[in-house]
């Protein structure tokens, strides 16, 4: 959306890494949620404020282009919005990811993981496929982007409100979802013991190394793969619509991504983790090279492009499989599900910090050099993967 509005990459990656952030902290007020009402409560009343933000959306989104957009009073109320949704999403995520453990059992937890991924995968084709080729199709038909966005961050907002207000009397209230007996200050002891003994972990330098630079090349990719596929060729894009866009990544992208993780986690537990490592690290890097092959050739046929992005995604869906089960591999121990928390805020950061600069890398070096400097970037994936110590039987399926 700020792409079709004009807005420069450095920006545009800036201000959407830092959407990241309230993943990152998390963890600080994830107490709060244990102590303070039920989970179904924080469930509904997260829904309720996302929608709430949602249906403001379409109403102050600016007009103009360019930098008189990123420089309208309405923008930051664009942002400030944007930011409530973010907040309101992760602290969403805290009391779901409780309110599974609480409202189901054993058996159904496994069926309900399975379903909780499948509509996470459908959700993401929603967004970033059809709502994008959505959009390109209105603004095809009207000429006007702005009103082609409003109206699409309107039927979003519809759609999630119709579920937000399903959720308000369909949720099953379990008698075990209330507020914590626990004290607030024994609450709060745990908590600081939690940060101590996560730092105090064997190889815990190695595995934050891990965790913050496996994923860097894909951080620098990531920001700018729809730059590069809505940018013009004059400029070292490839000049796609939204519609194509919204097909080629939205679509065949995710579906790509969907496949290499579900054979991710098939290999994963045929071969263990520490077997995976390599393979996957090297799924992870290797594709990215299909954007240096884009950027150079700059190729019209959508059926190339559109192999080269299923290319990379599949290879990083692949490859994102160890990430995720060295980060439960990790976590194993003491205060498991706290340190797993942490462990996905790093994950976060890892994605937000090399977000936030790769914008003003690309504008620096031009798109070629930009995902030249990316393959440079998979020589540390290299090296934080070698300097990881792992139990060779550990992910496999006996």
């Amino acid at each position: 959306m700020f792409k079709n509005m004009g807005m420069p990459n450095g920006m545009l990656a800036l201000y959407t890494s830092l959407l990241y952030l309230p993943w990152v902290i998390k963890p600080l007020w994830s107490p709060f949620v244990d102590i303070i009402r039920s989970k179904r409560w924080w469930i509904v009343s997260m829904q309720i404020l996302m929608s709430a933000a949602m249906l403001m959306l379409p109403f102050v989104l600016p007009e103009g282009d360019g930098a008189s957009f990123a420089s309208a009073p309405l923008f930051y109320v664009t942002l400030i919005l944007f930011w409530v949704t973010a907040f309101a999403s992760a602290t969403h995520d805290i009391a779901a990811d409780g309110f599974y453990m609480l409202g189901l059992n054993a058996g159904t937890q496994a069926e309900f993981v399975g379903i909780r991924s499948t509509f996470y995968r459908l959700s993401s084709i929603f967004g970033q496929g059809v709502l994008v080729a959505l959009a390109g199709l209105i603004d095809t038909r009207t000429g006007d982007v702005h009103q082609a966005w409003k109206i699409t961050l309107l039927l979003s907002a519809v759609i999630f409100s119709i579920v937000t207000l399903y959720h308000t009397w369909s949720l099953p209230a379990p008698a075990s979802d209330r507020m914590s007996d626990t004290s607030a200050k024994r609450i709060f002891s745990e908590f600081g013991r939690t940060f101590v003994t996560f730092f105090r972990k064997k190889y815990i330098w190695a595995a934050l190394a891990f965790m913050l630079l496996y994923r860097l090349p894909e951080a620098f990719l990531v920001k700018m793969m729809n730059p590069f596929l809505l940018d013009a060729p004059d400029q070292g894009g490839l000049g796609l619509s939204n519609e194509a866009v919204g097909i080629i990544y939205g679509t065949i992208g995710v579906a790509a991504l969907t496949v290499g993780g579900i054979l991710g986690g098939i290999a994963a537990s045929r071969w263990g983790l520490k077997k995976s490592l390599w393979p996957m690290a090297l799924s992870l890097t290797l594709p990215c090279l299909s954007f240096v092959f884009l950027a150079a050739f700059q190729p019209s046929s959508l059926w190339v492009i559109g192999s080269c992005v299923a290319l990379d995604q599949f290879g990083y869906g692949f490859g994102f499989t160890a990430y995720m089960l060295y980060l439960i591999y990790f976590s194993d121990g003491e205060f498991k599900t706290a340190h797993y928390s942490l462990c996905t805020a790093f994950m976060a950061l890892s994605m937000m910090l090399p977000g936030m600069v790769a914008g003003y890398v690309q504008e620096a070096l031009g798109y070629t050099a930009f995902f030249g400097f990316v393959m440079v970037c998979c020589l540390v994936t290299v090296l934080v993967t070698f300097l990881l110590k792992v139990d060779p039987e550990y992910g496999k399926k006996h």
